[in-house]
């Protein structure tokens, strides 16, 4: 019985020993984010560069006319809406890339050097795109459904009742899908944590079908009794990091809300860009505390014997003068024919 380590240390030490993985996953979003609002900046300032109006957004920051011009820009497609499109699948490629390389480091201890981190990524790409696309039927399935329940539910509490006991009580059900969704993606993340091993491994492959190690069905079963064995360990760790990164952007959020009227810019933009740093540390934070649950809880292990390999060093065995003609192949042959078989 392998020792059950704390998920939550366990986890911030993976995190912070790769630090280069966050860093580069960070620097890659802001250059992404950069790039695909440099329309909306254009926009935005082609008009409030020659409005009267535009005194009032730096001089004194005014809600009002913001709220205007957002009001404005969402009218009809534009270049700033068309910047957002065309970000999602840039996004998804360097979530493909990033995610399997930071677990492969995190589970090999190699150095999260960025060649590393893309050549890993390039090894598990498709199978990350495949498990993304599980995913998202199951959650659109499963949310779906609860969803309507909410929505149901909201209606009813709205006919039979007011005040803070309505609020209450819908709070209650939101809550609970997001609960729902969390548990969702807590075990959808445990798969893609238990693919990169099974990634690494060598099976043997059989005629005319994929080789397991790259099929990601293999994955479900492990990553699901994992966490059925640790469910409140797993759980109530994803839900704390996951509330620890949503309450480091509404701090800095609202610190930033309040520094829009200083004359000086660049002090809401670090107070903005430190509460994604964090909210992005909690979520490697996660992946670090569901890699020391998969290391503590490894695929077990299988011995696959090979028939067509068996039957190949038979057949070679039984042609007359092979065996002779080379004794010690022969002698080899024999050992191999008695056991081929593959440790997992």
């Amino acid at each position: 019985m392998l020792q059950q380590r704390n998920l939550l240390t366990g986890g911030l030490s993976l995190a912070l020993r790769n630090w280069p993985a966050l860093v580069w996953t960070y620097v890659f979003n802001l250059v992404l984010a950069w790039l695909f609002t440099l329309p909306l900046q254009n926009q935005l300032s082609a008009m409030t560069a020659h409005s009267l109006a535009s005194a009032r957004l730096t001089g004194a920051f005014d809600l009002g006319t913001l709220g205007e011009v957002m009001l404005k820009l969402s009218k009809g497609p534009g270049p700033a809406t068309m910047s957002s499109y065309l970000t999602t699948p840039f996004y998804l490629a360097l979530y493909f890339f990033l995610v399997p390389g930071t677990l492969f480091c995190y589970q090999t201890g190699e150095p999260a050097r960025l060649f590393t981190l893309l050549r890993a990524g390039m090894d598990h790409f498709w199978r990350f795109v495949r498990i993304t696309l599980v995913s998202l039927v199951v959650f659109a399935a499963v949310l779906g459904g609860l969803n309507a329940l909410q929505n149901l539910w909201s209606e009813h509490v709205d006919q039979t009742m007011v005040g803070r006991k309505a609020f209450l009580l819908e709070l209650a059900g939101m809550i609970l899908v997001g609960l729902a969704a969390a548990l969702l993606r807590a075990y959808f993340d445990l798969v893609q944590v238990y693919t990169v091993p099974l990634g690494r491994m060598t099976f043997p492959a059989e005629a005319g079908k994929k080789a397991p190690e790259r099929q990601i069905r293999r994955a479900f079963k492990p990553a699901w009794r994992a966490l059925l064995g640790n469910f409140f360990r797993v759980y109530l760790t994803f839900v704390l990091l996951t509330l620890l990164g949503l309450a480091a952007v509404v701090l800095t959020a609202r610190t930033a809300m309040h520094s829009l009227a200083q004359p000086r810019v660049w002090p809401v933009f670090l107070l903005a860009q430190l509460g994604l740093f964090l909210m992005l540390l909690t979520r490697f934070w996660q992946r670090g505390a569901e890699t020391i649950l998969v290391l503590d809880n490894p695929i077990p292990a299988q011995v696959i014997v090979v028939e067509a390999v068996i039957t190949e060093v038979v057949a070679v065995q039984s042609v007359p003068g092979e065996s002779d003609a080379n004794p010690a192949q022969g002698a080899k042959d024999a050992r191999s024919g008695e056991v081929a078989e593959f440790s997992i």
